[in-house]
């Protein structure tokens, strides 16, 4: 089985949207993502993972602030096709602006 790396990206990042949050609506929102992943766990074994803020974007000649979407990061093994379906009914695509990425952890030769 191949492993992934989910990462979820929003047009508001992650802390602003927890900040914006009601406690009832910070637990239904965990609830949903417990639910999914309680039905993602029967075809694929999943890591919750955390949400992410972005910081700096570093290059060879400068450091300036990260304009990155990502707003968090999840784990995943198994076949891809339903990996990818699994992802279409993720809780995260209800918020607006919100996409994932599913990107394939390659194995490193001789390692």
């Amino acid at each position: 089985m191949a492993k992934y790396m989910i990462l979820y990206s929003s047009t508001k990042s992650a802390s602003d949207t927890m900040a914006e949050a009601t406690p009832e609506q910070m637990k239904a929102s965990m609830e949903e993502w417990i639910a999914w992943k309680d039905e993602a766990s029967k075809t694929a074994t999943f890591d919750f993972g955390m949400p992410l803020q972005g910081v700096s974007q570093i290059t060879s000649t400068d450091v300036m602030e990260s304009s990155s979407l990502v707003s968090g990061y999840s784990m995943i093994e198994g076949d891809q096709a339903t990996v990818t379906e699994l992802l279409k009914s993720h809780p995260h695509l209800k918020r607006e602006g919100a996409s994932i990425d599913l990107l394939e952890v390659l194995p490193m030769p001789g390692m």
